[in-house]
């Protein structure tokens, strides 16, 4: 595990001010992806990282490292489209990537909803 940038943001907002300007812009559009996928979704920080919230649900985060960003969309989007991530660092829960090379927009609004997918399936089962 790579050393995340220690912050006390209590914004999103906060949490971008504070980061160079490559990882902000990139950070910057993959927020705005997630805003556009899960417009139901709440900001928040979280583990001191900026991070989307569903129907009280932690649903997906993101953040930047030394040396890349990240995307936390968990396990279960992650592993539905490995093959589409074949380009990237990944594990367990997480997409890493350099902030020259942001994520497609298409490729993070499918993880969204995979992960929006997999929480209305899991009520589902639980009624």
């Amino acid at each position: 595990m790579t050393a995340k940038l220690r912050t006390n943001a209590k914004t999103i907002d906060e949490y971008l001010a504070a980061l160079r300007n490559d990882k902000r812009v990139a950070l910057e559009k993959l927020r705005r992806t997630i805003r556009a996928a899960a417009p139901k979704a709440e900001e928040c920080i979280s583990y001191q990282v900026p991070a989307f919230r569903l129907n009280g649900r932690m649903l997906v985060a993101f953040g930047a490292a030394a040396k890349h960003c990240s995307f936390y969309p968990g396990a279960f989007p992650v592993e539905a489209h490995k093959k589409e991530l074949k380009g990237y660092d990944t594990s367990k829960g997480t997409i890493r990537f350099p902030a020259d090379r942001p994520l497609p927009a298409a490729l993070v609004r499918k993880l969204v909803k995979a992960r929006i997918a997999e929480y209305a399936g899991r009520s589902e089962k639980s009624k």
